[in-house]
């Protein structure tokens, strides 16, 4: 589903990226894992065509490199950031509706999608975004990327500030995307627990590098997820 070869990427003179490759097959969830500004959200950036890049970023084969954002999400590859990037005094049902720019005629069926995920975005379709809890602010930030009927969904820092009941709950809607909607789920986390619980493979990225790669299973016995997290 995604192919990511020899990814290099910069903002003005400055490299962020070097020389990462990576690969996600259709129905997976992966992972790239790494300490705060290790590049995980420039590598998303990346691949939705917001920064400068040399390398190859394939969707089923199909090259994305040099297309505009709203191109690749018309392609498919959804993208939920950080639930900071919300529209705060916008409703949730309208924060959702944005996500459906490229997909207005699914409109419906996406909604009762994500209302069927997250039963809360229904109830408080009218609630201004600014005014909920973070958790919440999370399930619009996923809904949003849902809205543009993407077969590939990146999802950067789904856990961050959330209680230990909201990041399971997170973890089986990602786990129900994949296994009833056939959606490739791409995680960028810094809670390697999740990722490791959620992912059949993990890729460890490190200061704009990959430096370790393989299942969950194996790079939980890593010594170099303890190298990226806690530098020995």
């Amino acid at each position: 589903m995604l192919e990511i070869q020899g990814l290099s990427a910069f903002y003005g003179r400055a490299q962020a990226l070097f020389d990462v490759s990576l690969r996600a097959e259709k129905g997976e969830i992966i992972a790239v894992i790494g300490a705060n500004g290790a590049g995980k959200s420039t590598l998303f950036d990346s691949v939705l065509g917001l920064t400068k890049t040399t390398g190859a970023v394939r969707l089923e084969g199909q090259d994305l490199t040099g297309q505009g954002s709203s191109e690749i999400v018309r392609r498919g590859v959804g993208y939920a950031p950080e639930r900071f990037n919300l529209f705060p005094y916008m409703t949730v049902r309208d924060n959702l509706l944005v996500g459906a720019y490229t997909a207005r005629g699914d409109i419906e069926t996406n909604l009762e999608m994500v209302h069927a995920l997250f039963p809360r975005l229904a109830e408080r379709a009218g609630q201004e975004t600014s005014t909920q809890s973070g958790g919440e602010r999370q399930m619009v930030s996923l809904g949003r990327a849902l809205m543009g009927s993407p077969r590939l969904l990146l999802v950067d820092e789904p856990t961050i500030g959330l209680a230990p009941k909201v990041c399971d709950e997170i973890a089986v809607v990602l786990r129900r995307l994949r296994d009833e909607f056939g959606l490739t789920v791409v995680i960028a986390e810094q809670n390697a627990n999740f990722a490791l619980s959620l992912a059949s493979r993990v890729y460890v990225l490190e200061s704009g590098r990959i430096t370790a790669e393989g299942t969950a299973e194996s790079l939980a016995k890593d010594e170099a997820l303890a190298a990226a997290y806690f530098g020995h």
